[in-house]
């Protein structure tokens, strides 16, 4: 006889195993979306890093907390072209060559995958809006669609229609303009990433989406001014004479002011005009129009079907110095110069409201990405998967950061150390254990010695010539 208990116990215990061996099946075939959001020129002036406080970032803020927060994130390079054209190909700068704002990167590497041409190979949908790469280096071969920012309008036609002559130099300039967001480039260019999010889409897709505030000219709306009363402005913390210890190349990195060009000390200017305060408000105007631009593309996605299947990477391209050192803007290798936010929240991986405080860099974006998505490796990529730190962000990593400013100068960063070699031999190294602003070079005292020789076997043993450029005049110009 039959024991009934026993055979429905059976048939319960093989649907229970195929049930589970579909679910893990479609598990690991599932293809993830991708929202990659990247924002120009911003620092650790954000709340989940803490660079500014009293910094006014609600939804970088509640982002943070919905995945992982890396409070060491460093760009390959410290300016927007090289940054990007390293992040997107894969490729070191100092093996591309491509160092400053004037090189195209497709002449320098014709045959590189980007990162969107990799997802188009993967079959997914691809689209963008705003600066993904550098704008005047747009990548057609990137994109099968791409509504760059340029279709939408001017992103100085605001600037011109309002531009004073009071702080004119370059493009070192903030002024709170009396419009609506609705009027701006950047609400526009979310509104793509928002009308992408409202479609329906029958193949997984990677959406980037660049908003270019807080790139200068510091020109948003007044309330976000507002925000930030002058008499309730800090500034950075700086000590005199914080560049007496730097070799003669840091010196001159620090007098320098990356896109603008005018032969002038532009930090001496500033405190002679009394501008401190006023720019340091503008550009944390800034940060929180950017955060709204942010808030509102996050609140389509968290209404939208694919809310719960998506790979979230945010980040910004690299840091940027408002009076530090005596230096404004990038184009230096300090912490404030290269240091900015990355979040990432993968589903089924990363845990709510996580830290990691292991080094990494922005480049290391595409290599997780692909991982992240089940691609077949990518061979060339000069970056690290950071997928075991989205696992478990405490566990032993050996990958300082590197980090490219022209030709042989390169700053490698670890937990603790800064250690800077120039390309004429000069030096510079901080132990961010004791000296977080990095007031204190020590590389000339012989007791860091072994130090230095051990940051220096993590310096690049090659670096490429410049590659070809345009004018030298449009160097300068970060737009």
């Amino acid at each position: 006889m039959i024991n009934n208990k026993a055979l429905i116990s059976k048939w319960f215990s093989i649907l229970f195993l195929l049930l589970y061996m579909q679910s893990t099946s479609a598990q690991t075939n599932k293809k993830y979306n991708v929202l990659f959001i990247a924002v120009d020129d911003l620092n650790d002036w954000v709340g989940p890093l803490g660079g500014y406080k009293g910094v006014k970032t609600p939804n970088i803020d509640k982002l943070a907390k919905q995945g992982m927060n890396f409070t060491r994130a460093y760009c390959s390079a410290p300016l927007c072209n090289p940054s990007r054209a390293s992040l997107l190909t894969g490729v070191r700068p100092y093996t591309s060559g491509v160092y400053n704002n004037a090189q195209p990167f497709r002449k320098a590497l014709p045959d590189a995958i980007t990162l969107p041409q990799y997802f188009t190979v993967n079959g997914y949908e691809v689209y963008g809006a705003g600066k993904i790469f550098h704008e005047r280096f747009y990548d057609s071969a990137s994109w099968v669609v791409q509504q760059d920012r340029t279709l939408i309008g001017s992103p100085f036609a605001l600037v011109q229609k309002f531009k004073t002559s009071e702080n004119v130099i370059g493009a070192f300039d903030w002024y709170p303009l009396p419009v609506e967001d609705e009027e701006t480039i950047d609400f526009k260019i979310v509104q793509k990433g928002i009308d992408f999010l409202q479609t329906k889409h029958d193949k997984p897709f990677f959406l980037a989406i660049g908003i270019s505030k807080p790139h200068l000219p510091w020109y948003v709306p007044k309330k976000y001014f507002d925000l930030y009363p002058l008499s309730e402005i800090k500034l950075p913390k700086t000590i005199p004479d914080d560049t007496i210890d730097l070799p003669a190349t840091g010196r001159r990195m620090a007098a320098g002011h990356g896109e603008i060009s005018d032969p002038i000390d532009l930090h001496q200017w500033v405190v002679d005009n009394k501008k401190w305060e006023e720019a340091v408000r503008a550009y944390l105007a800034c940060i929180s129009f950017a955060d709204a631009q942010l808030g509102r593309l996050m609140e389509a996605f968290e209404k939208s079907p694919y809310a719960k299947n998506t790979i979230i990477v945010f980040f910004g391209d690299h840091g940027f110095n408002l009076g530090e050192k005596r230096h404004w803007t990038k184009s230096a290798l300090w912490e404030s110069t290269t240091r900015s936010p990355l979040i990432i929240i993968a589903p089924g991986i990363t845990k709510s409201n996580s830290t990691c405080e292991r080094t990494v860099n922005l480049m290391d974006i595409y290599p997780t990405l692909i991982a992240l998505c089940n691609f077949s490796k990518k061979e060339g990529i000069e970056a690290t998967d950071i997928t075991p730190l989205l696992k478990n962000p405490k566990i032993e990593w050996d990958h300082p950061s590197v980090t490219t400013m022209r030709k042989g100068n390169h700053a490698v960063r670890t937990e603790r150390w800064r250690y800077i070699r120039y390309n004429d031999g000069g030096e510079e190294l901080y132990d961010h254990d004791a000296d977080p602003n990095e007031w204190n070079n020590l590389a000339k005292d012989p007791k860091y010695a072994e130090t230095i020789k051990k940051l220096a076997e993590w310096l690049p043993k090659n670096n490429a010539n410049p590659a070809p450029g345009i004018n030298a005049a449009s160097a300068n110009n970060n737009q």
